[in-house]
């Protein structure tokens, strides 16, 4: 089973789902690096959520090469959406 890594902020939490993404196109890591022309390390830091900020360029590459929206590959969940949700439910 692939993991979609969840990394907790003050105010909620981001979702990095690159590793499920992939294994759901069946592209490989290196692939991925070859074809899009980006570092490692950094497709690395996107998969495990090991990252502060990201090159939009880099972001963009991404998008275009897995014909995908950016919340395809990480996505940011308020709290406070979530408590919303649990409410109406």
């Amino acid at each position: 089973m692939i993991k979609i890594e969840k990394v907790k902020v003050e105010h909620g939490y981001y979702l990095f789902k690159l590793k499920k993404l992939l294994d759901d196109k069946n592209i490989s890591i290196n692939k991925l690096m070859r074809d899009t022309n980006t570092d490692f390390k950094v497709i690395k830091r996107i998969m495990e959520g090991d990252i502060a900020r990201i090159d939009i360029t880099v972001l963009a590459r991404l998008c275009d090469y897995l014909e995908c929206d950016i919340t395809d590959i990480f996505e940011y969940i308020r709290y406070i959406i979530l408590l919303i949700k649990i409410n109406i439910n």
